[in-house]
């Protein structure tokens, strides 16, 4: 029997090019072997997620998420719970394309992108398990909470990874530290912080160094808790962060490996961020599911494919965003500014 794909795909993102596109796409999985069809989601709430798992529970040999992290990590959720899952590949069209980045597949051309699938090159992926939904990417709380949901979704489509700087330099006047308790596998942090984060990948945020050192198949998330709130510190540890991934040394930073961590807010409401959207409130706990999801991927080590090129301006916006954060004093008195 032929092997059967199921393409997902939002018609609605980047600019509606996966519609424009589709029929070249699906003749790429057919060269691959697959019977294809495809699938538009709708307006209406899980419809890619549902779509994932009715082709899971159908027998389908292959789902494709086509379309933004969102519609991923959908997808992720429709298959996980399944006991029989079938492969994955994704087709990037959204903002910033962690996950895409993150296999090391082109993000500016779908057809590209599905073209991987001839390659046959696949990898068993982590995912997280945080109560009763999933992630592929990131789950946080605090600072990453804020900056991700105060973005318009009109600012991402337009400026891409720039609204995040710009809209994150915006929210940094006004963070304030939240008292929680965080448990790992070897240790438990309790205290004040502006933020926390578990990543399953090496791209957070269109940000590549803050996980530098990321596997994507060890079962083992990468911790990372930001003690500071204080702003000219904060301003310093991003800095760190776009200079070449210096800030995991830092007495500022708890940065563990670990296979399961329990977050809760001793006082205050924590909300909790899966993947850039509302994933509900704290105390939550998360597992990593390891090689829970088998990927196509680009594996060969050739960047100039594998990565889209950083235009110019995005690498003036990191020098001067650089440049002018050594300017600042080395230190604020002011803990809560």
């Amino acid at each position: 029997m032929r092997k059967r794909a199921r393409v997902i795909y939002n018609p609605t993102s980047g600019r509606e090019l996966l519609k424009q596109k589709l029929v070249d796409i699906l003749n790429i999985f057919e060269q691959a072997g697959f019977e294809t069809s495809a699938f538009a989601t709708t307006p209406e709430p899980d419809s890619a997620k549902n779509e994932a798992n009715r082709a899971g529970r159908d027998g389908f040999d292959l789902v494709v998420a086509a379309g933004g992290d969102g519609t991923i990590n959908e997808v992720v959720n429709g298959l996980a719970p399944l006991k029989k899952r079938p492969k994955m590949a994704i087709i990037p069209a959204g903002t910033t394309n962690d996950y895409a980045r993150a296999l090391h597949i082109p993000r500016e051309d779908p057809v590209e992108a599905a073209k991987v699938v001839l390659k046959n090159q696949t990898i068993r992926m982590d995912i997280g398990e945080a109560g009763d939904n999933y992630f592929i990417n990131i789950a946080a709380g605090g600072l990453l909470t804020e900056l991700t949901y105060d973005v318009p979704s009109d600012l991402k489509t337009i400026f891409g990874y720039l609204a995040y700087l710009v809209k994150g330099a915006e929210l940094l006047p006004r963070i304030k530290p939240i008292d929680m308790d965080i448990k790992y596998d070897d240790g438990e942090f309790k205290g004040k912080a502006s933020m926390f984060f578990l990543a399953l990948t090496n791209s957070v945020g269109g940000f590549e160094q803050i996980v530098p050192d990321a596997a994507l198949d060890d079962g083992k998330f990468t911790l990372i808790i930001v003690k500071t709130s204080n702003l000219v510190e904060i301003m310093h540890l991003a800095s760190k962060v776009i200079n070449g991934g210096k800030h995991i040394n830092d007495p500022r930073i708890i940065y563990k490996k670990t296979k399961k961590v329990v977050a809760k807010p001793i006082m205050n409401r924590m909300q909790i961020n899966l993947d850039g959207e509302y994933g509900g409130d704290a105390p939550m706990k998360f597992v990593n599911l390891k090689q829970h999801i088998e990927t196509f991927a680009n594996l060969d080590d050739i960047p100039n494919k594998a990565y889209t090129d950083e235009s110019e301006e995005l690498i003036n916006v990191e020098k001067n965003f650089i440049e002018n954060v050594d300017k600042l004093p080395d230190n604020d008195t002011d803990d809560n500014n």
